[in-house]
């Protein structure tokens, strides 16, 4: 083995990772996250030894979570496909209208959402004999204000992604994991210090999980909290939309070819 080939292909590589903060993602960022996530679970997890519905609260804000984050990737991998493909003019030399390039993928998202909960849903019964539909009638208004919250996600991630172009693409992946620590999937709010508490209130998400562990731990509807996880996201899905509409627009007139 030729030791300067080696040395070569290490520098290859390592040029290519250093080419922007993005692309330092899984050295720093997802380990964070992780980290984070799952660090305030064990501590609210040691003080609850007298809840026998832990495993059941966990494992349903999993699959909630993964409402969030299947809409949260979607709009904007599929944004990335044109990309790849180098579509995105073939795409809009055509008399398709952006409203209706949109109803389109939203379409498509809400099918692999149906698809994607009920795996998910029939993997945790198979394995560990739990029922996350044991919220009852809840899970759908619930599913419906996550899919809009992690809509407003993928048009954020895609905003960023349609005028920078491929050297933010990693956008599609790391904005819904940066929201799920303040979001309080699998632990109450009252875990985070102060100044992260005003965050996790400003989110709907927040809304929601808290409202999900009220009905499994005392068996009663935050109807409250849900409209207010209701009125944050049309308010936060209307500014992303905007957003994606003007960052589309700028990128256009500079020109979509040069996003290929």
């Amino acid at each position: 083995m030729n030791f300067g080939r080696i040395y070569g292909v290490f520098l290859r590589y390592l040029y290519v990772l250093l080419k922007g903060v993005h692309q330092l993602s899984d050295l720093f960022y997802w380990p964070l996250i992780d980290i984070l996530l799952w660090g305030l679970t064990s501590f609210w997890i040691r003080s609850q030894s007298d809840l026998p519905d832990l495993p059941l609260i966990l494992l349903t804000g999993l699959i909630f979570w993964q409402i969030t984050w299947r809409g949260s990737v979607d709009i904007s991998v599929s944004l990335l496909q044109e990309f790849w493909h180098r579509n995105l003019v073939n795409l809009f030399s055509t008399p398709l209208k952006f409203s209706e390039w949109i109803a389109g993928m939203l379409l498509l998202c809400l099918c692999k959402l149906v698809i994607t909960i009920a795996f998910g849903a029939f993997i945790v019964y198979i394995l560990y004999s739990l029922n996350v539909f044991v919220v009852g009638w809840a899970f759908l208004p619930y599913a419906v204000s996550l899919i809009i919250f992690g809509w407003t996600l993928s048009f954020l991630a895609s905003s960023c992604i349609i005028l920078w172009g491929h050297r933010v693409e990693m956008f599609a992946w790391m904005v819904a994991p940066l929201f799920a620590p303040f979001s309080a999937v699998f632990y109450p709010v009252s875990v985070l210090p102060k100044w992260a508490q005003i965050i996790s209130l400003s989110l709907p998400t927040t809304y929601i999980f808290e409202g999900m562990r009220e009905i499994l731990i005392r068996g009663v509807f935050p109807i409250r909290t849900f409209w207010i996880s209701i009125a944050l996201n049309l308010a936060y899905l209307a500014l992303s939309i905007v957003l994606f509409r003007l960052m589309f627009e700028k990128s256009r007139a500079k020109g979509l070819s040069r996003m290929e």
